[in-house]
């Protein structure tokens, strides 16, 4: 059976020419604090499609100013963004790689000046700031803010878009009971926790027509959060809504300490996978070929996504290809050198 790692993928009618994906990763790097795109941003996102790496997704990109996890963030929360990354995306496609953006919202989480926004008003921990907990207008204005920052990503031209909705962020602060105490229809069952992200859907969904992917903590780790098992059910209210694919991550919204290992996400993955019939990722210490092509034979997972592995190594999908005995075309640049 051929090396399914190095096969296509299509989504929505975009087609991935590889299973290898970058994973976002903060870059913090936007040294001017007005979130627009660096020459680091340039180089080190061009230099993994270079390496012939199948989707690059951009690091957390800020929907709100008040809403950057850093103030070193990306932005997309004005149409000055647009710009910069347009050409970026122009960058990275012309290397024959194709172009996902994650947009996000902070919350709790937001290491910025000023009052801070969440569901509830519970900090994160002692260190971080007590947040503001959202009024119904508030919550308005940040699915607004969602919904145009998807019109701005549709006019730099990006092949896909992610939603944060993982890590202890906004959206994965409504969706948890660990973050959100709310008593209103934004809070208490799982469906009203829910809404936020409903209604975020929707509204990118209204300017938005390309694969919709999210990123969730399929694992809370804790005994009063939330489980696999209540993934299952919201992955299939995502679906039923039109996302296209559900990026399986765990953890970050509750100071807990994650026993990490190998592909210890993978079985969250695979249980979403086939638990609602939706593609899923598979991601969290994966850095062998080997072990990526065990999850997909296996129909564990249906895109691998790399993140410290391509730090180390933007070439790292060549390598890939040697060890499973594939042939992967080179830049025609590097011909002499790829073998």
């Amino acid at each position: 059976m051929p090396a399914k790692l190095l096969t296509p993928f299509t989504v929505k009618g975009v087609t991935l020419k590889n299973r290898i994906v970058m994973s976002p990763m903060c870059m913090y790097s936007s040294y001017n604090e007005d979130g627009m795109v660096q020459n680091w941003h340039r180089t080190h996102y061009v230099s993994r499609a270079v390496g012939q790496v199948g989707l690059i997704i951009l690091e957390s990109t800020a929907v709100t100013p008040q809403g950057r996890i850093s103030t070193q963030d990306l932005g997309i929360w004005n149409e000055e963004h647009i710009g910069s990354l347009r050409q970026l995306v122009d960058l990275i496609r012309e290397q024959g790689a194709k172009v996902g953006i994650q947009i996000n919202h902070a919350g709790r989480k937001a290491v910025v000046e000023g009052e801070i926004l969440a569901p509830s008003a519970i900090a994160f921990n002692d260190q971080m700031k007590t947040p503001k907990e959202m009024t119904k207008a508030e919550i308005a204005e940040t699915v607004e803010a969602f919904k145009q920052a998807a019109a701005r990503t549709q006019k730099a031209g990006f092949d896909i878009i992610e939603l944060h909705g993982a890590h202890g962020y906004l959206i994965n602060q409504f969706l948890s009971p660990l973050a959100n105490h709310r008593t209103d229809e934004y809070g208490g069952t799982a469906k009203n926790r829910y809404r936020f992200l409903r209604e975020v859907i929707a509204a990118v969904k209204s300017v938005w027509d390309g694969p919709l992917f999210i990123r969730i903590s399929a694992n809370d780790y804790h005994e009063q959060g939330l489980t696999t098992s209540d993934y299952v059910t919201m992955a299939k209210w995502m679906k039923d809504q039109g996302v296209d694919f559900i990026d399986v991550s765990s953890g970050g919204v509750a100071p807990i300490q994650i026993n990490d290992y190998p592909g210890y996400q993978v079985k969250f993955s695979e249980e979403i996978k086939h638990g609602a019939e939706v593609s899923t990722s598979a991601l969290g210490l994966i850095t062998s070929a080997v072990h990526a092509e065990e999850i997909l034979q296996n129909d564990r997972a249906d895109l691998i996504f790399l993140g410290r592995a391509l730090l180390r190594d933007p070439y790292w999908p060549r390598t890939a290809a040697k060890v499973l005995g594939v042939e992967l075309e080179s830049p025609k640049q590097y011909k002499r050198g790829w073998n």
